[in-house]
């Protein structure tokens, strides 16, 4: 069955399934142009979630061959996966910012060798346990798995600068924090609800969903040695959403949803207390996967998955690297694996 939405003000959206995977699908906008559908995203790289999109267009009244081009919020494979299908069969365009095309670039040319032993690595320094790295020394990933091949983008997002969508105001805003390049894209047009207040109407990526928090972890990046500060990048970035002031977000994932100020302040609340319950644990000496034993998660340690736990290893990491950043934890000299305590 094809979900699709009408949004009004040319704006449509189709469900686009992700396999396996609890959210469901991702919300891909088909925005009307003087010059064809540009689309905000493609969905995840799956025969079925190729042919939801093909009928999900169709039922919007165009067709993948009419795309005249993509616009990517951000790189992840539920986002990206489908770029190249839709690029081979439109001659559409692909745009993404700068610092997620060069995660693009470098996953195409990183061997998988290289990228396991970076993982082992980086956990072995978090912590984990021999049990944990083993899988990761005679590692069996196909090259084909999605994420692993991504279509390289042919146009730069500029921050600030409105996109090629001839007859509509389309502006990127640079929202770094769920990854490096992530973008928003404000539609500088009255909304087609006019008694909604507010500016127009911002696609916000994973940004800013209306009932979840995106993961905020580490940048990975096995030839990029910089120290970032994702968490602080996304609380900076929430804040500037929330000056902006849309009448209406449409998220790439869930619902709809007014008030956008409202959810940022929520998200902002959420992070501060998170930090400062990181802080009581941090009451002692922990590596970062001690913390993320002990952290909250929508289960038991016990029952998360092998790969969700290196995510939550990440995210674990992040928090870390934002309390050193604040000056209210520091890592315990001598420390191997390194602990972190309050301070």
């Amino acid at each position: 069955m094809v979900t699709t939405f009408e949004r009004g003000g040319g704006v449509r959206s189709v469900a686009v399934p992700i396999p396996d995977n609890p959210l469901g699908h991702t919300l891909v906008y088909v925005v009307e142009s003087d010059r064809g559908p540009v689309l905000v995203d493609t969905g995840w790289d799956d025969p079925a979630s190729w042919d939801t999109l093909v009928a999900g267009l169709a039922a919007c009244g165009t067709a993948v061959a009419e795309v005249y081009g993509v616009v990517i919020t951000h790189h992840h494979p539920d986002h990206h996966g489908l770029s190249a299908r839709v690029r081979e069969a439109s001659g559409a365009w692909v745009a993404m910012h700068a610092a997620d095309t060069a995660v693009v670039r470098r996953t195409r040319e990183v061997r998988p060798e290289r990228w396991f032993g970076y993982m082992r690595a980086k956990l072995a320094a978090a912590g984990a346990p021999e049990e944990h790295l083993a899988p990761l020394l005679t590692p069996r990933t196909p090259r084909t798995l999605p994420g692993l091949s991504p279509a390289l983008p042919d146009r730069e997002i500029v921050p600030g600068e409105l996109l090629d969508l001839p007859g509509r105001r389309l502006r990127a805003i640079w929202t770094p924090g769920h990854t490096p390049g992530h973008v928003c894209l404000h539609l500088e047009e009255e909304h087609p609800d006019h008694r909604l207040p507010g500016h127009g109407r911002l696609f916000s990526g994973d940004h800013l969903l209306p009932r979840i928090t995106p993961h905020i972890g580490l940048y990975e990046d096995p030839d990029d040695a910089t120290v970032t500060d994702p968490l602080g990048d996304y609380l900076d970035s929430l804040e500037r959403i929330g000056r902006l002031a849309p009448a209406e977000v449409l998220p790439a994932h869930q619902h709809a949803f007014t008030d956008a100020p409202g959810r940022v302040r929520e998200l902002l609340a959420h992070h501060e207390e998170r930090l400062a319950g990181l802080l009581a644990l941090l009451a002692e000496p922990l590596t970062p996967w001690q913390l993320a034993e002990r952290m909250e998660w929508n289960r038991p340690w016990a029952e998360i998955p092998y790969g969700s736990r290196n995510i939550a290893i990440s995210e674990a990491e992040a928090h870390l690297r934002r309390l050193v950043k604040q000056g209210r934890t520091e890592p315990v000299a001598g420390s191997e694996p390194v602990a972190y305590v309050a301070v």
